[in-house]
């Protein structure tokens, strides 16, 4: 039998008064935003259904369109746009893509039917140089306000919003010559696409400058587990010691194909991933990787995008934003040649 909730315990969930719980439940108006926001995260964490009284009418459809979500660091967008736009009162409607399943451009017109209000495209064709880009001007001729997270075309003219893969792939690199490592891979993605580009721009600069008499070591792989297991046989046949990845799906594939051919991590070489999604604190070793700051990307996306669809002009340029690295298990002093 399900406890009879309280005020207190919602208070108490919530880290607020009762007096603020119960004028949060009464739906008065004279609640912070954020206050309200945790007396509902409360409700819900708790297990309790919200009263009928707080559900808010929808004020017009925002279109989220990811990639396949087997990638954790996509579900992190997603969940974050999400509750970014809560508050404001619009329903995100989101559209996964997977291979051969529904494309960009059928979901595009899936949502102008629907009379969509905006759209936030995350590493879609945006990011593709190869791609044909009047998809999004044709949005822009119909009035409908769009953002894109994670890197745009140069033809591209919107919004953008993405972290600086050429700085990150820079502090990676940094971080394996400060550890005496030499031999230093990258296994990224397909070149056409804009982050990986960058990454490699961003490995190159430091190779030329801190090991010029050393050959670049690149492998073009799929942002996949399995594309890491392949990128590893590639890059420790040419001996290297320390592998820059461009995800950490494919830093954990690298690891596995390690240890497939009688490597240690990081005893015998060291891996680097990129994202920093929740659980990979928790693989063995812990992998030392590249955080995006997906928070204060999805703020600014979701900000920008909101301005606009309330009729104001937005610049249509393309914001960088600061990487962290995040020193774990996964790298270590080079091993004796």
């Amino acid at each position: 039998m399900q406890q009879r909730i309280t005020l207190s315990h919602i208070a108490e969930q919530a880290g607020v008064s009762t007096a603020t719980v119960s004028r949060v439940l009464n739906g008065k108006d004279n609640v912070a935003e954020a206050t309200r926001r945790q007396v509902l995260v409360a409700l819900d964490l708790l297990g309790y259904e919200r009263p009928e009284s707080l559900h808010q009418a929808s004020r017009g459809l925002v279109g989220l369109i990811v990639p396949e979500l087997s990638n954790p660091v996509f579900p992190l967008f997603a969940q974050e746009i999400e509750q970014l736009l809560a508050p404001t009162g619009h329903t995100p409607l989101l559209c996964t893509q997977s291979p051969g399943g529904t494309s960009e451009d059928e979901y595009i017109q899936m949502l102008v039917d629907r009379g969509v209000a905006g759209i936030i495209f995350v590493s879609g064709r945006h990011a593709d140089t190869s791609a044909d880009v009047t998809r999004y001007q044709r949005l822009r001729e119909r009035g409908i306000p769009l953002v894109t997270i994670n890197g745009n075309a140069p033809t591209i003219k919107t919004p953008g919003f993405a972290t600086d893969d050429r700085a990150a792939a820079r502090i990676a690199v940094e971080h394996l010559v400060s550890l005496g490592h030499r031999r230093i891979g990258l296994a990224m993605g397909p070149l056409r696409m804009v982050p990986a580009q960058r990454k490699r721009s961003g490995y190159e600069d430091v190779m030329t400058a801190a090991l010029p008499e050393e050959p670049l070591r690149v492998v073009e792989t799929l942002y996949t587990y399995e594309g890491g297991i392949n990128a590893a046989h590639q890059l420790l046949a040419q001996e290297c010691t320390g592998i820059v990845c461009g995800s950490d799906i494919i830093a954990l594939g690298v690891i596995q194909g390690a240890h497939a051919l009688d490597k240690s991590v990081p005893q015998d070489v060291s891996v680097i991933g990129y994202d920093d999604t929740p659980l990979i604190p928790m693989v063995n070793p812990p992998l030392t990787t590249v955080r995006q700051p997906v928070v204060t990307i999805c703020q600014a996306a979701v900000t920008t995008l909101m301005t606009a669809m309330g009729g104001q002009e937005v610049s249509d340029t393309e914001m960088l934003f600061a990487p962290d690295l995040i020193v774990r298990g996964s790298t270590a002093v080079c091993p004796p040649a």
